[in-house]
């Protein structure tokens, strides 16, 4: 498991990217609503739309995992409140999250 990614969470995906892609001199083509992926090289800076599960935070952090299975099975075992168990998206990961301690999202992720 390693640090896949910086999730910065808004209710505002295009004006945050916007932002992001004008500080970082990048463009990457995209003017989703819910998602979109600043710098692809990992560690990876996305943007995410917040839809209320997330309440009163800006910011998650992606773990990569080889196995989700697996990965779904050592969260369980270790009492972690499941927010979201694995599931497929549309960019074609597949995504769980969980609560640590503190009640921050931890995205566990297994790439396409």
């Amino acid at each position: 498991m390693y640090l896949g990614e910086v999730c910065l969470l808004t209710r505002d995906v295009p004006r945050l990217a916007a932002f992001y892609k004008a500080l970082l001199k990048t463009d990457n083509g995209s003017d989703d609503p819910f998602h979109q992926t600043i710098l692809p090289a990992e560690p990876m800076l996305t943007i995410l739309r917040d839809d209320g599960i997330r309440a009163g935070q800006s910011m998650c952090i992606a773990l990569t995992v080889e196995d989700m299975d697996e990965a779904y099975a050592h969260v369980q075992a270790i009492g972690a409140e499941v927010v979201e168990p694995p599931q497929k998206r549309p960019w074609g990961a597949v995504n769980m999250s969980l609560r640590d301690p503190d009640g921050n999202i931890v995205y566990l992720r297994k790439l396409p």
